[in-house]
C-alpha cells in the first residue's frame, strides 16, 4: 500500500471515529437503541463480500424466494396436534416474525382434514342447488365474471389457544397463537351471485362442502350469506395456494376458521341446518353441566403480545435500553377500538397505541414504548375491546362460564412473564 492509499484508509477511520462519537452524543437518552459503535468495524471499515462480486441476474427465480438468512422463519408443526401422518393436522404460522397485519401466503396458517387437495382448475366446477330459483353449476372461468371485490380480514382456527383451558401447553407464542393468519382477500360476494339466481323466501341454511378427502361440510345461517360472506380466488395479489384450498374457498369474515370450507364443490340451500360431523361431534365446547354449545360461529375480541415472547426475547438489552412491546389484536365482531397492557398480570393496565390500518374483522397491531430495567420481572398480558361493545374476559371470567373441558374460542387475556435474565415463558394468572 502506498502513502496515498494509506492516508486514504487513516481517513476513513477519522471519520467514522468522528461520526460514531456524534451518533452517541446525538441519541444518548433519546434512542430506541444503544450505540455500539467501533471506529475499526470490519463491517463498515471494508467492502462487504457481496457488494464485490455479481448479484444474481433476476431471471434466476422465476418466482422470489425469501433471503436464506429468514430460513428461521417457517410454519411450523407437533406431533400432539396431528393425525399421525399429519393429512388431518395443522402448520402453524411464525406470527412473532410477522410485520403488518398481512400474512404472506407461504406462512400462512393451515389446517387440513384429509390432507392437501391439487384440483385441476380446467375439471373444477361448483354446483349451486337446493332452495334457489335457478340451480346452477359453474366452471372457475364462469365464476370470476362475477364482479369481484377485495378485503382484508382474519382468519382463525377456533381451537387457536385451545390447549390452555387449564394451563399453559407451549411455550412458545407460534404455538401458542399461531393457529390464525390475516390476508388481502379476492372474490365475490355470495349475496351477489344469489341476487342473480334468485333466493326463495324458505331458504335459512347453505350447505358448504368440499371437494376433498374428508368433503368438509359445515352450515351456514342465511344472514351471515347475505351479510358479507364470499366466495374467494385470490389471496394477497395471487391465487389461493393449494393448502388455502385452491382453486375456490369460502371465506366468512370473522367466524371460524373451520366454517372458511375449502377446495369448494356445493352450496345447497335448506330451511334447516344439516347437523354435519364437524358441527355436532366436533368444534362444540362442553360446558360445565355436560352440556356442549353447537353453532359457536363468530370469533371473539382477542389480543397477544408478539414481541418480547418465548422465540424472541430480551436476553439481549441492556439496562435502560428502550424497546417497543408489540402485539396483535383482533375480533370476529368487528373493528378494534382499543388495547391496553399490563406489566403485573393485569392488575395495573396502561394504553398501548394501534398502529397502521384499523380494519373490520382483521389484525391490528398495537405497541407500547418501555425504557427497560434489567432484573425487573413483567408480567406482560394484553387486553383488547372493540366497537360491538365486547372486551377480552379475565381467565376467571371464562373459566367461571365454560369450565375447563372446552376446547375452542378460548379468548380470555394471557400472560408473558419476562424473568430477571430477560427470558421470556407463558404462563397463568389466576385470582
Amino acid at each position: 500500500m502506498n502513502n496515498k492509499e494509506s492516508q486514504k484508509v487513516l481517513d476513513r477511520r477519522d471519520f467514522f471515529k468522528k461520526t460514531a462519537a456524534l451518533s452517541v452524543t446525538a441519541i444518548a437518552g433519546t434512542s430506541l437503541v444503544s450505540s455500539n459503535a467501533r471506529a475499526d468495524d470490519p463491517a463498515i471499515m471494508h467492502h462487504p463480500e457481496w457488494g464485490q462480486k455479481w448479484g444474481d441476474p433476476v431471471t434466476k427465480n422465476r418466482y422470489g424466494m425469501p433471503s436464506k438468512y429468514e430460513h428461521n422463519v417457517l410454519r411450523r408443526n407437533t406431533k400432539l396436534l396431528a393425525s399421525g401422518n399429519f393429512r388431518a393436522s395443522i402448520a402453524v404460522a411464525p406470527i412473532q416474525e410477522s410485520m403488518g397485519i398481512i400474512t404472506p401466503n407461504g406462512l400462512f396458517f393451515s389446517r387440513s382434514h384429509g390432507g392437501v387437495a391439487h384440483v385441476n382448475p380446467n375439471e373444477y366446477r361448483l354446483m349451486i342447488h337446493g332452495l334457489v330459483e335457478k340451480p346452477i353449476v359453474l366452471t372457475l372461468e364462469q365464476l370470476k365474471r362475477y364482479p369481484s371485490v377485495t378485503r382484508t380480514h382474519f382468519i382463525e382456527c377456533p381451537a387457536n389457544g385451545g390447549q390452555e383451558w387449564r394451563g399453559p401447553q407451549f411455550n412458545s407464542i407460534q404455538f401458542a397463537k399461531g393457529f390464525m393468519s390475516c390476508a388481502e382477500w379476492t372474490g365475490v360476494y355470495l349475496k351477489t351471485i344469489l341476487a342473480d339466481l334468485g333466493l326463495k323466501p324458505e331458504a335459512q341454511w347453505m350447505l358448504a362442502e368440499g371437494s376433498d378427502n374428508s368433503e368438509m361440510g359445515r352450515t351456514i345461517p342465511i344472514d351471515k350469506v347475505l351479510d358479507d360472506a364470499m366466495i374467494v380466488w385470490g389471496q394477497n395479489g395471487e391465487a389461493l395456494r393449494p393448502e388455502q384450498g385452491y382453486p375456490v374457498r369460502i371465506l366468512l369474515p370473522g367466524w371460524e376458521g373451520n366454517l372458511c370450507v375449502k377446495w369448494l364443490k356445493r352450496l345447497e340451500f335448506s330451511a334447516e341446518p344439516w347437523y354435519c360431523k364437524e358441527e355436532t361431534s366436533k368444534y362444540t365446547d362442553l360446558k360445565p353441566t355436560g352440556k356442549a354449545i353447537q353453532h359457536f360461529y363468530a370469533n371473539e375480541v382477542n389480543s397477544t403480545v408478539t414481541s418480547p415472547s418465548p422465540e424472541i426475547d430480551w436476553t439481549h438489552l441492556k439496562d435502560g435500553d428502550i424497546v417497543e412491546i408489540e402485539g396483535l389484536a383482533w375480533s370476529g365482531m368487528g373493528t378494534i377500538t382499543g388495547v391496553d397492557l399490563s406489566f403485573d398480570g393485569g392488575r395495573n393496565y396502561v394504553e398501548a397505541k394501534l398502529k397502521g390500518l384499523v380494519l373490520p374483522k382483521s389484525w391490528t397491531r398495537w405497541s407500547y414504548i418501555h425504557t427497560y430495567k434489567k432484573g425487573d420481572v413483567l408480567q406482560l398480558t394484553s387486553r383488547a375491546m372493540d366497537d360491538a361493545g365486547y372486551i377480552q374476559p379475565t381467565i376467571d371470567q371464562e373459566v367461571s362460564v365454560m369450565g375447563v373441558e372446552a376446547v375452542y374460542h378460548r379468548n380470555a387475556v394471557e400472560t408473558w412473564e419476562v424473568n430477571a435474565k430477560g427470558e421470556v415463558n407463558h404462563v397463568q394468572i389466576r385470582s
